[in-house]
């Protein structure tokens, strides 16, 4: 099932966090805290892999939330879509572990905006995911130009370089499957 009691306490208290001026600027790594919970299970007792993704979604509203991007969603009438991802696993997250978030952006393009996240439990990295996301208007994708602008950030360039710009130009090979 959704987490939509954690999507909707997330909101919250990022929002109260901006209410109390504790912003964060693009640049910055974004951050929050969770337990895992018996939700999150799976056969192994264990943090279940599907879940990661859901729960990586939590640090990006946050983030979202707290850099201004959220308030431009809701005022210009945009959406988010996530258009590719890659993840590593190197730790298992066990029962009642308290896992901190992190969220950051990498990379920008002129269509998308490459965001990575990662999970740590007692200062030890348990996830790391690196995804390829986007601004939509009428259900399509918009220029990030658009998006830098609403922000008061149109200067602010990070082209994708290194392990992302590797990951873009792999990613472009990869085959869609065939059709039937």
């Amino acid at each position: 099932m959704y987490p939509f009691i954690r999507y909707a306490t997330t909101i919250a208290h990022a929002a109260l966090q901006v209410k109390k001026g504790n912003t964060l600027p693009l640049s910055k790594v974004g951050e929050i805290t969770l337990r895992w919970r018996l939700t999150d299970i799976d056969n192994f007792l264990e943090m279940n892999n599907g879940r990661v993704l859901t729960l990586y979604y939590l640090g990006r509203t946050d983030f979202a939330v707290r850099t201004g991007l959220g308030k431009q969603l809701l005022k210009q009438r945009w959406g988010l879509v996530v258009a590719g991802s890659t993840i590593q696993y190197r730790k298992r997250i066990r029962a009642f572990d308290k896992v901190t978030m992190k969220t950051q952006i990498v990379a920008i393009d002129k269509r998308w905006i490459y965001v990575e996240q990662s999970m740590w439990v007692k200062g030890k990295p348990c996830s790391s995911a690196l995804l390829r996301t986007g601004v939509t208007e009428g259900g399509k994708v918009i220029e990030t130009a658009r998006v830098l602008a609403a922000l008061g950030k149109a200067d602010w360039k990070l082209p994708p370089t290194g392990y992302v710009a590797e990951w873009i130009e792999s990613d472009q090979d990869r085959p869609w499957p065939p059709m039937d």
